[in-house]
């Protein structure tokens, strides 16, 4: 008997093994890097039984014209918030980096129990208080996310270059989050939604225990009371405020040299016109993955609603959709292996490359439009919004120091967040008025526009950086 159980705990537990040897390999045992892609891939499959069980008590359970306005609802809430969160949730982490560890854990135990609130509001359908306990569920995982990002350089090993370390922790959140995606699925169908989040629960407290585990060194001094402060705006290039001595944007992601050394922002003393590199650099970066989020929401619920309301024919409408959805999510598997394909190139030429790919499908899909063609570039863009914020993670960690990196990714999270939306509002509205073909259309032009307008302030740029000896 006791030799049956230790075969069993054998094989029960090869996979954890095999997955610690990954995990931890190339050093990220030493630093601490394996720890937080554990962290993070936990973390994730909170959030899929967070999504799956909102999209069951949302969407699925509602005639298509009701669903559409819980949906847009929905958004506007998740979107409106964050203008005004913007310039503080940054900052404040940027304030409190002695105590990241505990900001990361805070924001996982208060998850663990917003999802035991939305459970009752669920089962009693109680919208007063599910769409705010949504909108603060999702403001804490962008805050971990954003803590999780200006981590990254502390925990670097020698040999990982930033854009790699970045794949790894997103290719492990992505296999954990369709496997709790696919976990919650059975188990809402099984109990329903409320119970999703109700097993939600315990996942984010114990990730809220194994945050304040993570190693001393990633919690930073806090800056002294009267260190001068950059605006949040300067962070993504809005006024020129950086350290004349970044280098050139077309070297290599040289790793945690360059996240600790290079093109920090300057304090609001600096000379005039001294950000004009980081700054650019940046800028440019963000637009490129703004437009990308755009055609990423505009899919997801484009597509979706084409499928309910019967205009996107060829398969069962619950086969085109898990066809849709397992594209998208190859495609985000894609991008994030890609990312360790990256690390010998410039991410910044990586951001456009995304952004080209994406619009170059988008045009395709456009010409021929089928659930496949739909199918395709739903993968594409998956890929390009995967490899294009592993490529700008690694923008921002290397360009901007660390004291007000927290702040960057901030902002940045929440242009994104409010792309996201925009497109997925842009979707919902056109899915009422136009076909396939022409809202894809209308999509193309929006992203050949992005596209052309960002490859013209590129050579601007570099039409006019002084030549280096």
């Amino acid at each position: 008997m006791v030799n049956i159980w230790a075969n069993v705990m054998h094989v029960v537990g090869a996979p954890a093994r095999a997955t610690r040897r990954l995990t931890h390999a190339q050093g990220a045992d030493r630093t601490g890097l394996g720890r937080l892609i554990e962290l993070t891939a936990a973390h994730s499959a909170g959030d899929a039984l967070v999504t799956v069980a909102l999209a069951g008590a949302l969407l699925f359970r509602l005639p298509v014209g009701q669903a559409r306005g819980q949906v847009a609802a929905y958004l506007l809430v998740t979107m409106l918030p964050f203008t005004v969160v913007a310039p503080f949730v940054g900052p404040v982490l940027d304030r409190l980096r002695s105590g990241r560890r505990y900001i990361m854990a805070g924001t996982l135990l208060a998850r663990g129990l917003l999802c035991w609130g939305m459970a009752g509001a669920v089962h009693t359908s109680d919208a007063v208080t599910l769409f705010p306990s949504a909108l603060a569920v999702l403001v804490l995982s962008k805050a971990y996310n954003v803590s999780r990002a200006a981590i990254m350089p502390s925990l670097l090993p020698a040999d990982i270059p930033l854009v790699t370390a970045n794949a790894r922790v997103a290719l492990f959140a992505l296999v954990s989050a369709g496997a709790g995606a696919g976990l919650a699925t059975g188990l809402s169908a099984a109990a329903g939604p409320d119970w999703v989040l109700r097993a939600a629960v315990p996942v984010f407290l114990l990730c809220g225990v194994f945050a304040v585990r993570l190693p001393r060194h990633v919690d930073a001094p806090d800056p002294e009371d009267d260190e001068p402060r950059p605006r949040w705006r300067t962070l993504l290039g809005l006024r020129p405020e950086a350290n004349p001595g970044a280098g050139p944007d077309t070297g290599p992601d040289t790793g945690a040299g360059a996240g600790a050394g290079a093109g920090r922002a300057a304090h609001p003393g600096a000379g005039p016109g001294v950000g004009s590199v980081v700054g650019s650099v940046v800028g440019e970066a963000m637009g490129a993955n703004a437009a990308i989020r755009v055609q990423s929401g505009f899919l997801v619920f484009f597509l979706l609603f084409l499928v309910q309301d019967g205009h996107l024919r060829g398969l069962d409408p619950t086969v085109a959709l898990a066809l849709l959805a397992a594209a998208a999510g190859a495609g985000g598997l894609a991008g994030a292996a890609a990312g360790s394909w990256t690390r010998s190139r410039s991410p910044q030429l990586t951001v456009l490359a995304t952004l080209a790919l994406a619009t170059v499908a988008t045009v395709a899909a456009a010409f021929v439009f089928t659930i496949w063609t739909a199918a395709a570039v739903a993968l594409v863009g998956a890929f390009a919004q995967g490899l294009g914020k592993l490529a700008f993670d690694a923008i921002v960690q290397r360009e901007i120091g660390e004291e007000v990196r927290s702040s960057a990714f901030g902002v940045a999270e929440t242009l994104l967040q409010i792309a996201w939306v925009s497109g997925g509002l842009l979707g919902l509205v056109l899915s009422l008025f136009v076909a396939g073909p022409a809202g894809l259309g209308v999509m193309s032009a929006a992203l050949a526009l992005s596209f052309g307008r960002l490859l013209t302030l590129r050579r601007r740029r570099l039409a006019a950086r002084p030549a280096t000896a």
